[in-house]
């Protein structure tokens, strides 16, 4: 029994680097946005429920962004100093173990948003279509950033649409704000 509670706490601290939660700085990247929108959006404090959904919403969805980015570069990554002993990587997550947690983990997101309006839920079916499309399309353009950009800012409309059921202009003008500041800082990153 020692030996399977051993393995357990093991596995659940591979998962943890593949997922980055024991990273937080890109969580709080995602999260700044989404809380400006939601402050915005409902002119001071945001209501509990949507706040609550939202945060939670931030940690999943990121931990899904970096599953779905270490799938994709798994191969290229084993050959990079930096990114060598990620868990896919290295072997440590069979990339199987890796689509099984991202699949949980989107469908655990999915399920946040149920609670919300329906406009919520057909946006948020646009980011994990964009969450998915992301790490890919870094072998199709130099400039992944400007991409990234959109998944990282695609919480602004469905922040307004929870708020206010409908995404007015101002939501856009703040996505294209937050899209250069992700672009500019993930540049300077890269």
């Amino acid at each position: 029994m020692a030996v399977s509670s051993w393995t357990l706490k093991q596995k659940m601290s591979v998962y943890q680097r593949l997922t980055r939660l024991d990273r937080p700085i890109g969580t709080l990247l995602l999260m700044w946005p989404c809380l400006m929108a939601l402050v915005l959006a409902a002119g001071g404090m945001p209501d509990v429920k949507v706040l609550v959904i939202f945060v939670f919403g931030v940690f999943i969805m990121r931990a899904c962004g970096c599953v779905i980015n270490d799938f994709a570069d798994r191969k290229l990554d084993a050959h990079v100093e930096r990114t060598k002993n990620r868990p896919l990587a290295s072997g440590e997550v069979s990339s199987k173990e890796a689509l099984m947690l991202f699949v949980v983990m989107a469908l655990i997101a999915f399920s946040l948003v149920l609670f919300l309006n329906p406009l919520v839920v057909k946006l948020s079916v646009v980011g994990i279509i964009l969450t998915i499309m992301y790490p890919f399309m870094k072998r199709v353009t130099n400039m992944p950033q400007m991409f990234l950009g959109i998944v990282w800012s695609w919480s602004i409309p469905m922040a307004y649409a929870a708020q206010l059921g409908y995404v007015p202009i101002e939501a856009w003008w703040l996505f294209a704000a937050n899209w250069c500041w992700t672009v500019a800082y993930d540049t300077m990153y890269a």
